[in-house]
């Protein structure tokens, strides 16, 4: 349901400012709790998608593009460090700042491009996934896809335990996927005197730039400058000015540890691919799965294979929790529209699932390897609609104020996008030259409809790109002021502790919970001549869920009768009460007694479950509270 208060909050509203960085602590304890967010935005940097391409690079071209992976790395920790210095400071993610900067016809096209990002991404991970389903139980291809929509369900049990157990977990996978690629490189004996010649700027032909293109979009990932502008507001920092530097640098600091961890890890994949089938005069490499089957015979151990799938596992489960997060993000971002998280989890994997199943149905399992290159390649073109609006919105110093970047950052960061607007054009070119070639026997209205998508893509770069220059008040253009974290502060000169009386009150009862606990709650806020308290219970019996008010079970009319005795009761102490009951859904009934008793203040007992419990026994009031206008007071099981 869309919620009309979502603008208020910052983003993932269920684990926003959850972290407190205590003040006072030492430096290494204030990174202690700081670091996460960049080790989750890691697990993107060393998805499926990344082995695909890693692989691709090495098996054949030795080791001639590791520069690749280290400028796409130096590239990820400068824009990841924007990103998160834009959530610090403005506390807003980068999905929300485009919809409060760019007007609505901009920001349509940007969301349905971050969509499209999030879906390439999840693609890689799900992909990725059934394939080590594949590789470790013999697990059809086309099953293990169908397999990964379970992964939804595990990680809506996670954020149900916390940012912090879900980095942990993150924290586990990464380090697996670690030490089986440590297995790896050891078995593999790489030539290490030839790496250093990797790091020597070549592209050998086409082929190598599309590669080469494929490792940029797998390294910088548009969805991760979301993602990492949204987790660092997980953090509760403080407001003063030296809280927030500080908060800049130590989460610096984390991107770069992370990041290059990440960037190792990618190398290490790399450096395997030459080492093993480069050097073995096996060049075409493609799939996953062959890697795999080839690493037993040319490095004569079992333990190479059963590594590299344990890993690839790894990485596939790790990366869609981070993808699926991002997906949230960019639709509560740009459409100021908000869904229960398992379902927007839901649409997520189902999106990335349908083109992976459909490419196996009617191309066969031998595609997944040009479907990952591809999900790779179309994540790089995507970039430049991320990356310009960040840079312009860290850069302005009346949103950012003295924490704008510096002119020095400014001229990387607008290098760093250069170089990747180039490297897109400078493919596109080279495929649409490649494709007018081969394609005399297209159709017209297909020739049309690709340089129509090629063009209007080109003009909205130019206008994310050009429009925030343009001085504020000029036609077309909105005036853009930073967001206020609190409304001013207004206190009375005399400050008195005056009691609250309630006209009307829904007192919510399930009859597991002490009544006289509530009770009391609502003669606090009751006055005898002038309110009314409404009891309200919602019956659940199978009969009341299959007729409705109309049942007249042994449920209902005990129901009846314990809310007649407690009107009764009510009534005697001098209050004015009258009792409601509703049948079946919960939820439902709730929102429609309450709404029809006008009730200004709903007062309800909480049970003190979470997580897994919450979806066995329901989280009704957490959804109650966005539907009705009424004041909420919970009180306590104990």
């Amino acid at each position: 349901m869309a919620d009309n208060d979502s603008k208020r909050e910052g983003s993932l509203p269920e684990v926003n400012q959850s972290v407190l960085v205590e003040r006072g602590r030492s430096r290494f304890r204030q990174w202690l709790a700081v670091a996460g967010p960049a080790l989750m935005v890691s697990v993107g940097y060393m998805d499926p998608g990344n082995w695909a391409t890693d692989l691709a690079a090495g098996s054949r071209y030795n080791y001639t593009l590791l520069w690749v992976l280290l400028m796409s790395n130096l590239m990820a920790v400068l824009l990841q460090a924007l990103s998160a210095r834009l959530g610090i400071v403005r506390r807003r993610d980068l999905a929300q700042a485009c919809r409060e900067t760019y007007p609505t016809i901009i920001n349509i096209p940007l969301y349905i491009l971050a969509e499209a990002a999030v879906t390439a991404t999840d693609l890689a991970e799900v992909i990725g996934s059934a394939i080590a389903l594949q590789l470790l139980f013999d697990i059809p291809l086309l099953w293990g896809v169908l397999l990964t929509a379970l992964d939804v369900v595990l990680l809506l049990l996670l954020t149900s335990f916390g940012i912090r157990k879900l980095e942990a977990v993150i924290l586990a996978l990464v380090l697996t996927i670690c030490a089986a690629f440590a297995v790896e490189i050891y078995l593999a004996q790489p030539q290490w005197s030839q790496i250093a010649y990797g790091f020597v700027p070549a592209i050998p032909d086409n082929q190598a730039l599309y590669i080469a293109i494929g490792i940029l979009g797998a390294t910088v990932m548009p969805h991760n400058l979301y993602l990492h502008s949204a987790l660092v507001q997980t953090r509760k920092y403080g407001n003063t000015k030296e809280e927030i530097r500080n908060s800049i640098r130590l989460n610096f600091l984390d991107s770069a540890l992370s990041l290059n961890f990440a960037f190792l890890v990618n190398a290490a994949i790399l450096i395997m691919a030459a080492a093993v089938f480069y050097r073995s005069g096996i060049t075409d490499v493609a799939e996953i799965q062959d890697a795999h089957r080839l690493l037993e015979p040319l490095l004569g151990s079992k333990v190479a294979p059963l590594a590299f799938a344990i890993a690839l596992l790894a990485a596939g489960q790790s990366s869609t929790i981070t993808g699926t997060l991002a997906g949230q993000i960019v639709m509560e971002g740009y459409l100021n529209f908000r869904i229960r998280p398992w379902l927007r989890r839901l649409i997520t994997r189902g999106l990335a699932i349908v083109p992976a199943v459909l490419a196996i149905i009617y191309f066969g399992e031998s595609s997944t390897g040009e479907l990952l290159i591809l999900s790779q390649v179309i994540l790089s073109l995507q970039l430049p609609f991320a990356v310009i609006p960040l840079i312009h919105f860290v850069s302005n110093k009346k949103l950012m104020g003295e924490f704008a970047i510096s002119a020095f950052l400014k001229v990387l960061a607008w290098i760093t996008g250069g170089t990747i607007i180039l490297l897109n054009v400078w493919l596109v070119i080279s495929e649409m030259s490649v494709w007018s070639g081969s394609a005399a026997n297209t159709s017209i209205l297909l020739k049309t409809l690709v340089i129509t998508g090629i063009s209007l893509a080109l003009t909205l770069l130019g206008v994310i790109t050009f429009l925030p220059l343009i001085p504020a008040g000029r036609k077309g253009t909105r005036e853009v002021t930073l967001p206020v974290m609190h409304p001013p502060l207004q206190l009375a000169q005399d400050l008195k502790v005056l009691p609250r009386h309630y006209q009307r009150i829904a007192l919510c009862l399930d009859f597991h919970f002490p009544e006289n606990r509530l009770l009391q709650e609502a003669l606090r806020h009751a006055d005898p001549e002038k309110s009314i308290i409404y009891l309200m219970h919602v019956v659940e019996s199978a009969s009341a869920r299959a007729v409705g008010r109309a049942a007249q079970d042994l449920e209902t009319t005990s129901d009846r009768e314990r809310l007649t005795t407690i009107r009764e009761s009510l009534i005697k102490a001098g209050y004015r009460t009258e009792f409601m009951l509703g049948s079946g859904n919960v939820l439902t009934e709730l929102e429609r007694m309450i709404k029809e008793s006008g009730a200004e203040l709903v007062i309800a007992g909480t049970h003190g479950h979470s997580g897994a419990k919450d979806l066995l026994y329901g989280s009704t009031l957490d959804t109650l509270r966005h539907r009705i206008s009424a004041s909420m007071l919970l009180v306590p099981a104990v």
